[in-house]
């Protein structure tokens, strides 16, 4: 066989075995949630803040 057909072949391969593939899973962008204050710190600092707004769209 002539390069110009091994070529066509293995493109074509490279083709299919990508097409099969599977795509990579989303990440998780959630925050993480926020972490209870305990005595120490309200003792240090006082009362927590309020939580921040939400988005706003």
């Amino acid at each position: 066989m002539s390069p110009v057909i091994h070529l066509a072949v293995a493109g074509l391969l490279a083709l299919a075995v990508a097409a099969c593939s599977t795509a990579p899973a989303a990440p998780d962008l959630t925050p993480p949630p926020r972490r209870p204050v305990d005595a120490k710190t309200q003792l240090e600092y006082g009362n927590p803040p309020p939580p921040p707004p939400g988005p706003r769209y």
